[in-house]
């Protein structure tokens, strides 16, 4: 994104709302992966908190959502990826419910909804599409299935999305306020889309962490760099035919072009539904939010897909437009966590924050009341596995629980009781090529910043052991 200074990529529509939004210069998912940092983002509650640790778990019935703490007044629909169980069916306070994963995701599914089809199946057949069978996932579907831009999950999302802002508008709960949440799965692996040449993969700039292994760094990551710089690949997408050819600096640039084409996708449908909200009256009535789940390793420290804690995986872009507060770029300096979004909403709008929230409301940043300078976030990796990662020694590695801080002075310390803990200068390093957690020098440091993530565990009964240090 231009906003975070990529310059090359085509992305307008994002570019633009950040023109016109508080953009965080620094935000952390609570862990890098889909369905703990899902419920962080919904909940405001740590993946601990919620039980929801790895993917398939879903997430539990009395633990509430922003969906079911706000008036009820309000219309709730949630369009797109939940991978908070039982995909196919409306919960957790929502109203009006648009199913992309179904049956194929038997992780995701109660038997008594196996059989319900998600509405982009119907989607796909009524195009003359057979979807995924069932029981295959359709991340091992999709590479082979030759979808034009009309047919993906994006291009079907910013349709629905965009009918449902223009019914709302037209109907008689037209007065009533309304919560839309528009969740994308691209760029999400396979490494392949509509529009695999946008891009030349030999003019894509990298960095210097680019295909190289994190040496000092900690063995589940010295691990996984071995395995895919090897020339394996995620076996899901094996399963599927998504091969690319990781032996070479070239195969390496021809994914990572590839997954930034799906950041060029899921703008356009971005876009349409900005736009939608303009043509309709409703854009300066209306709160934006922009976030991702995860991010993508997409061969920095020679590594694909997330489940680090390298800010390729955990730091992801943030924005918010709050038509009533600002319509220009302001830039958020510190470090957010995602676990403050439901908080932060809720104030905005003026509705009750429940008192047993892990975040709190960082809405009076926004006003010019308060900074993130000083804030500290704090992540987690809850050494729990969902799938075959490649080896039997990345999947016992991955096992390790983590806790991990990283300051607003920029400073991050990863902590686990079995492996290499980690201490990454990112004011000077922001690569993070040199751990720094061994040098006697920052021992003080190290010191604090591991008395600061104790004093956390504590205020969220985080039983989570940590070493000595």
């Amino acid at each position: 994104m231009g906003c975070y200074g990529n310059h090359w990529i085509e992305s307008p529509n994002l570019n633009s709302l950040a023109d016109r939004s508080f953009v965080f210069d620094n935000a952390y998912v609570t862990q890098p992966v889909c369905t703990p940092s899902r419920s962080a983002i919904m909940t405001g509650l740590y993946p601990q908190t919620t039980g929801t640790t790895m993917n398939g778990i879903p997430l539990p019935t009395g633990t509430k959502t922003i969906a079911e703490m706000v008036s009820s007044n309000y219309i709730r629909a949630h369009y797109g990826k939940w991978h908070l169980g039982n995909d196919t069916v409306p919960q957790h306070g929502f109203d009006e419910w648009i199913s992309i994963d179904g049956p194929t995701k038997l992780l995701h599914s109660s038997p008594e909804f196996e059989a319900i089809e998600a509405d982009y199946t119907h989607f796909l057949r009524a195009n003359g599409v057979e979807p995924p069978e069932y029981g295959v996932h359709y991340e091992s579907w999709v590479a082979n299935a030759g979808l034009t831009e009309k047919l993906t999950q994006a291009s079907f999302l910013g349709n629905e999305a965009t009918r449902f802002l223009r019914n709302y508008k037209k109907s008689a709960n037209r007065n009533r306020p309304f919560m839309l949440y528009v969740s994308f799965f691209e760029p999400h692996p396979p490494y392949t889309g509509p529009f695999n040449e946008l891009y030349d993969p030999s003019e894509i700039p990298v960095g210097p962490a680019f295909l190289e292994p994190p040496n000092n760094g900690s063995l589940v990551n010295r691990l996984r760099a071995d395995y895919y710089l090897g020339g394996n690949l995620n076996p899901l997408g094996i399963e599927g035919g998504d091969f690319h050819d990781t032996t070479t600096e070239s195969g390496w640039r021809k994914l990572r072009a590839q997954y930034f084409a799906n950041v060029t996708l899921v703008d356009r449908n971005i876009g349409r539904i900005i736009e939608t909200l303009k043509n309709t009256g409703m854009e300066d009535d209306t709160i934006i939010v922009f976030t991702s789940d995860h991010g993508e390793m997409g061969g920095d420290h020679g590594m694909l897909e997330k489940r680090s804690l390298y800010e390729e995986s955990v730091r992801v872009p943030a924005m918010i437009h709050v038509p009533w507060l600002s319509n220009r770029k302001m830039s958020i300096g510190g470090v957010f966590s995602q676990i403050d979004w439901v908080p932060t909403l809720l104030d905005l709008v003026n509705e009750q924050i429940p008192d047993n929230l892990d975040g709190q409301s960082r809405a009076p940043v926004f006003r010019g009341e308060a900074s993130l300078e000083k804030n500290d976030v704090f992540l987690q990796w809850n050494g729990t596995g969902d799938r075959n990662l490649g080896t039997p020694e990345i999947n016992q590695m991955i096992s390790t629980p983590w806790r991990s801080i990283v300051t607003g002075d920029r400073w991050k310390l990863n902590l686990s009781t079995h492996d290499q803990c980690e201490l990454y200068n990112l004011n000077t390093d922001p690569y993070e090529i040199h751990n720094s957690f061994n040098d006697p020098e920052h021992h003080s440091r190290i010191l604090g910043m591991t008395a600061r993530i104790r004093a956390e565990l504590q205020r969220v009964g985080d039983a989570t052991s940590l070493p000595i240090v």
